[in-house]
């Protein structure tokens, strides 16, 4: 008997994307099973894990699924201006180090994260949180993606690395363009390494607690080449993914019954609401990926080496192997795949640090307003068009004027932007 055929490879580019991903994600699952063929941008061939378990086995085995982008085998079709070409374009920075030289380059990094004394960390989050929310508390409305969300993380990336204030504006929106998929995004992310550098130098001259020295003296012996490119991909993974779980968060207590009473007086929700927007509404939606070493089987399809392997993060989240129920809620449970899994997931403490940006940000926003509502509806909210990550354009708000420290004018800690 002749097999049947799957349907023709689905494009993971484009508009069905960016408004209701976990539809798509629902029907690819039903269509493929847990492992899909896709085309990316240009059609270029790769395979998409919506699979809990697959994505499971693809982190867990960094032999047969690997990090490094060089083993693709599709390099020859790819043009120098790929839009994907930021994600895959090889550099020695922990992100495309396997084995060993991971081992040692991940730990310096969270060892240097673990440094962070969380309770300062949190008070700074408060500081910095009431110095933005008082640039625009005396108006009655605000873009809370645009003025608040986006500018938190690396506001304290900022604080965590000593970097000099009047830097951080530039610095934030040269990462933001990096993030993006554009004709821009590459010389942004020159210019990003370029303040990464000149941030190193200052420190060899004059360290201090900061996440830069430490690496500087960490006993993994780090160069200062590898430092800067390091300093690089914790910057890039602690701002946008940051900013959107803030933003996607404060948005969901602001949709959700659910959370009426958190916004009138308390703080009880903000956690169990931070933790189903990584089950519902995760951040880093889709991740490129990994690459498969020798020919294998996975999700009943026939992976060759050198095939490419895009990560569902999102589709995992729902896979009903796992969420039979997906109205149950997800309160206490942090099984989530939203900061990926295996050596190559989040380094520990970055998701630690990264729950008190995002909970700090939120709290002290409904505390400073707490009369805080959509001045849109609903349905006007528009999504950041991309397949990768998930957050909002905008998030317009309204709430009632208030003028002690707006009138007075921006606290230092905002004063940079």
């Amino acid at each position: 008997m002749s097999e049947t055929p799957n349907p023709a490879p689905l494009r993971l580019y484009g508009p069905r994307f960016q408004q209701d991903p976990a539809a798509l994600y629902e029907t690819i699952r039903r269509d493929y099973g847990p492992v899909a063929p896709v085309l990316l941008d240009g059609d270029i061939p790769a395979w998409f894990v919506s699979g809990y378990r697959e994505i499971h086995q693809v982190s867990d085995d960094s032999q047969l699924f690997a990090r490094d982008t060089r083993r693709w085998n599709m390099w020859e079709r790819i043009p120098d201006d790929w839009p994907l070409l930021p994600y895959v374009a090889h550099n020695p920075s922990v992100m495309f180090t396997e084995g060993p030289e991971h081992r040692r380059r991940a730990g310096a990094i969270g060892d240097a994260l673990g440094a962070v004394d969380q309770f300062e960390l949190r008070a700074q989050c408060e500081r910095l949180a009431d110095g933005l929310i008082d640039s625009f508390a005396g108006t009655g409305e605000a873009d809370l993606v645009a003025q608040y969300a986006i500018r938190m993380p690396l506001l304290v990336i900022a604080y965590m690395y000593g970097l000099p204030p009047h830097e951080v504006p530039e610095l934030v929106r040269d990462i933001a363009i990096s993030l993006d998929v554009g004709p821009d995004a590459i010389p942004a992310h020159l210019r990003v390494q370029a303040a990464m550098q000149r941030l190193l130098a200052q420190k060899h001259e004059q360290p201090g607690p900061d996440i830069p020295s430490l690496l500087i003296q960490h006993p993994a012996n780090l160069s200062d080449e590898e430092i800067v490119l390091d300093l690089l991909v914790v910057t890039a993974a602690a701002q946008q993914p940051t900013a959107n779980w803030i933003g996607n968060t404060i948005r969901l207590m602001l949709t959700d019954a659910r959370f009426a009473m958190t916004l009138s007086g308390g703080r009880g929700s903000v956690g169990q609401a931070l933790n189903e927007v990584l089950w519902q509404d995760t951040p880093t939606q889709n991740f490129i990926g990994r690459f498969a070493t020798r020919d294998t089987q996975l999700g009943g399809q026939r992976v060759r080496a050198g095939d490419l392997l895009v990560l569902g993060l999102a589709a995992a989240n729902s896979d009903p192997l796992v969420r039979p129920d997906s109205d149950a809620g997800s309160a206490g449970n942090q099984a989530h795949m939203s900061f990926g899994h295996g050596e190559h997931g989040c380094p520990y403490p970055a998701p630690e640090v990264a729950e008190v940006i995002a909970k700090t940000t939120v709290e002290v926003l409904l505390d400073r307003l707490p009369d805080l509502e959509l001045a849109v509806p609903v349905e006007e909210l528009l999504w950041h068009p991309s397949v990768w990550m998930r957050g909002l354009e905008r998030l317009p708000v309204r709430f009632t004027p208030t003028y002690v420290a707006a009138q007075a004018g921006m606290s230092a800690a905002a004063r940079p932007w």
